[in-house]
């Protein structure tokens, strides 16, 4: 029977790590926590649960720290996992025919948490889907000083595993992150994944016209086949065009890739704020859009939720069924305005619930 080991990079992780660990236990043989300088009581905590714990001095190079961690293990197949990873369905069962055949990858479910901030100043603790490499067969480690990849040409399958991540919920990582993500962008010009990734993080600091210029780089590398964050590069890109209010790029670029992201619920929940914004900003222009701001939602409705497609939770149904509420509300038609509150309520979007009680004062 194959030997699974835990194997993790960490640093001041004391308000996670034990989570992280109780939580995963149950999946591995043995535990190997490479700890970048920690002063907190991280190294402690994976002693108390039995870690095999050894020390990396930092480089800047997130590649280079987890495979000196990968190097300390001696087991057939490593689950690499980040201290803010939390396993929440899945257990060591699921893996044991996966792990029967060694020349493969697999890729874990991660349950992406963030902050999505809305007019207002309001803010709202909003999901994510994405798959992520992280089971390996011995030997097999990563490449790139940040966002790093596995470093092999072996065929990636998904595992029944899912985890709940909530470390884009703390502050001042993104600042780290871009220091490194500039200086490889400026030595890769051409990577199209280090480019993404750089767009992504200064989309996440609010920097969209900076953002902007590293999509379109982004845009003019990636395959058309192959790369399994084009299509999520190029919604987020829209959603950055939106952001910097470039009406007319973001249309031709819905004109151009309609055809390849039309099986996305993304894609169209994005295309019906994009309508929204562009007619918002010139009526004359725009108007013409309109109808189409009705059908993008519907058609994320129709769509549904996709987890494989690595999209925002809700945009197939919860947050599609509340726009098109919205929509109608402004409409004058109160009784669909009603019927895609409710239905957005039944998922508890609190939104909707608050729509609802104020329509029902009305």
């Amino acid at each position: 029977m194959s030997t699974l080991a835990i194997v993790m990079i960490v640093k001041n992780e004391e308000e996670s790590l034990a989570r992280c660990l109780k939580q995963a236990a149950g999946l591995a043989d043995k535990i190997y926590i490479t700890d970048t300088g920690s002063t907190d009581r991280t190294r402690e905590i994976a002693a108390a649960y039995g870690a095999v714990v050894t020390e990396y001095v930092w480089n800047q190079d997130f590649a280079a720290a987890r495979n000196f961690a990968l190097s300390q293990s001696d087991c057939d197949w490593n689950l690499v996992l980040d201290a803010d990873e939390y396993l929440v369905k899945g257990g060591r069962r699921d893996l044991e025919e996966f792990m029967k055949r060694p020349n493969r990858i697999g890729a874990i479910e991660r349950k992406d948490y963030y902050l999505e901030e809305h007019p207002g100043g309001r803010q709202e603790t909003a999901y994510a889907h994405s798959y992520t490499s992280r089971l390996l067969p011995r030997g097999v480690g990563y490449t790139g000083r940040i966002h790093e990849q596995v470093d092999a040409d072996l065929p990636i399958y998904p595992l029944p595993l899912l985890f709940e991540h909530d470390g884009y919920l703390r502050q001042g990582k993104a600042e780290r992150n871009l220091r490194i993500l500039l200086e490889e962008a400026k030595a890769f010009p051409e990577d199209s994944y280090v480019l993404y990734q750089t767009a992504e993080t200064l989309r996440g600091l609010k920097r969209y016209e900076e953002a902007c210029a590293y999509y379109r780089r982004f845009y003019e590398h990636v395959p058309k086949q192959g790369a399994g964050y084009r299509a999520n590069g190029i919604i987020n890109y829209l959603y950055a065009l939106i952001e910097a209010k470039k009406w007319d790029l973001a249309l031709e670029m819905v004109k151009r890739e309609g055809e390849r992201l039309g099986a996305y619920a993304d894609f169209h929940f994005a295309c019906g704020i994009l309508y929204m914004q562009a007619i918002l900003a010139d009526t004359g222009k725009y108007v013409s859009y309109l109808p189409l701001i009705e059908q993008s939602y519907l058609k994320c409705l129709e769509i549904g939720e996709v987890p494989a497609n690595q999209g925002v939770g809700g945009t197939g149904s919860f947050r599609a069924a509340y726009n098109l509420g919205t929509w109608y509300e402004v409409a004058g038609d109160a009784k669909k305005a009603r019927e895609y509150y409710q239905r957005a309520a039944r998922e508890q979007y609190q939104p909707a619930i608050e729509r609802l009680c104020l329509l029902r004062k009305d």
